[in-house]
């Protein structure tokens, strides 16, 4: 079994990450500054503090990766 098709697959899936992310720059930027306020160290990073957030950030890109996978 050749290993190139799975890096070739990889490589296409890196590729698009970034494409699929920067469609959601709304969602992440309210995402990232939810963190930002609810932490000021490492360590104060708590979990479900930006649930919301996150949970929209996801949604859209899983929409975003269906619309690129049709």
């Amino acid at each position: 079994m050749s290993g190139t098709n799975v890096w070739n697959r990889t490589r296409e899936k890196m590729r698009l990450f970034s494409e699929l992310f920067a469609q959601c720059a709304p969602e992440s930027a309210a995402y990232g500054k939810c963190v930002a306020a609810t932490t000021t160290s490492r360590h104060d990073l708590k979990k479900d503090l930006c649930a919301k957030e996150f949970e929209a950030l996801k949604t859209c890109f899983t929409n975003a990766a269906k619309k690129a996978a049709r």
